[in-house]
């Protein structure tokens, strides 16, 4: 044995204090993004049965959720809104009394410095499910980007500090920047979608916020799980056109893409830790078959680790308070 030569890495994972000095890649309760689920009504607070421990909230009961996530020391929330009513066009996602523009102000009146990022899309507002106007059964481009950024002008006058537009409507990052610039908004961020896949991972979300569409699906808009250089191509558009922040989702299937766009695009890179994924850790804790805290920590930082610079997650309020007892 005296005479083998070999590496001896185990050195600097002897004790606690060793592998604390060396470690590479840290999560702070900083790093996540919270979404929240606001609906029109009065005394509403329905658990999402796919998604537990997530909540559907009319504004009176939001604002004791909003009042948690500021104690836990989350620095920002994503709204998403459930209109009482919709249609073809999806008009309460730019309706100045929209559910999203009244829980923004809510939301800032009551803890002006909490981030409000306001989730910039149709399809929950359509009667047809999909992320833009339709035509028979087309999904129409170019028609779609002027009532986006109707949409996102609203929710920056309601007092949104970052408008995160999920459409994946080609131009959509150009025509928002230009329609908030001509708003007075010029200091409103776009965190875009850059990045978003047609994934299976969605099917939880589609629950919580009602948006399931009623005809084909959406992979002629969203992009094919199967692409890696598509995500280039996403990615340096959205640049292009202004956009502030790349999100990259799904997360924990798309790694090797959060990477790559982390490497090539000098932005913060947001990874969204999606419906399907929480879901999946939620079942296997309930049943017993994992640590669910264990899991959850080691899931965001692996997030962090392929390249994210902030998380959009379900389980932030859960990890800012073991990140807290750490």
């Amino acid at each position: 044995m005296t005479q083998l030569q070999f590496q001896r890495h185990r050195r600097l994972r002897a004790n606690a204090t060793m592998r604390a000095m060396v470690k590479e890649t840290y999560l702070h309760k900083e790093d996540l993004i919270y979404p929240i689920f606001v609906m029109e009504g009065e005394n509403i607070k329905n658990e999402v049965s796919s998604m537990p421990g997530v909540f559907q909230f009319s504004l009176d009961n939001l604002g004791a959720e909003i009042d948690e996530v500021v104690a836990l020391g989350i620095p920002a929330v994503i709204l998403f809104g459930l209109p009482a009513e919709k249609d073809a066009v999806g008009s309460g996602a730019y309706h100045d009394h929209g559910i999203v523009q009244e829980a923004t102000r809510l939301v800032k009146e009551r803890h002006p410095e909490l981030l409000v990022i306001a989730d910039t899309c149709l399809c929950e507002y359509t009667d047809h499910g999909h992320c833009g106007v339709i035509e028979g059964e087309q999904i129409l481009n170019d028609p779609s980007l002027d009532l986006l950024a109707r949409t996102a002008i609203s929710q920056a006058q309601a007092g949104a500090d970052i408008i995160a537009p999920s459409n994946m409507m080609d131009g959509f990052v150009t025509a928002i920047r230009a329609g908030l610039d001509a708003a007075g908004f010029e200091n409103v961020p776009i965190m875009s979608y850059a990045v978003k896949y047609a994934s299976s991972y969605y099917g939880p979300f589609r629950d919580a916020a009602d948006g399931a569409p009623q005809f084909g699906d959406r992979q002629s808009y969203q992009m094919d799980p199967s692409n890696r250089l598509e995500a280039f191509r996403e990615a340096e558009s959205d640049v292009a056109e202004g956009a502030d922040f790349l999100i990259v989702k799904p997360a924990l299937s798309y790694l090797d893409i959060i990477r790559d766009v982390k490497n090539n695009f000098a932005l913060p890179i947001v990874a969204y830790n999606v419906s399907g994924e929480y879901a999946m850790v939620k079942a296997a804790a309930i049943n017993g078959w994992i640590d669910e805290k264990k899991v959850v920590l080691e899931t965001l930082l692996g997030m962090k680790r392929a390249g994210s610079d902030l998380i959009i997650t379900y389980h932030a309020k859960e990890a800012a308070r073991w990140l807290e007892e750490k």
